[in-house]
């Protein structure tokens, strides 16, 4: 998608990582875990309101193009796909 990114590969725990980002400056984050091997599904952060939504790799990539290009603002994607809000269990 021509969309610089950066893999945050550390140990760190989660919270930690983003924070790290928060003070880069990184406006969004996509997280990869084990729920993701499960459904193929991923979350995506927003660092200002540090809300978070889940969904699968085709509609969080289409919500990254259109935020990056100023077609829809975070609280259009809010609307659109699942607000994800903590863990969830892993059978």
């Amino acid at each position: 998608m021509g969309i610089s990114n950066r893999v945050d590969d550390s140990s760190a725990s989660i919270g930690k990582r983003y924070s790290r980002n928060d003070e880069l400056g990184t406006p969004l984050g996509i997280t990869v875990d084990f729920q993701s091997l499960k459904d193929s599904t991923f979350t995506l952060r927003d660092r200002d309101s540090t809300k978070q939504v889940r969904a699968s790799e085709d509609d969080i990539l289409a919500a990254i193009k259109s935020i990056v290009t100023g077609e829809e603002m975070w609280e259009d994607i809010m609307k659109k796909l699942p607000v994800y809000e903590g863990t969830q269990d892993v059978d």
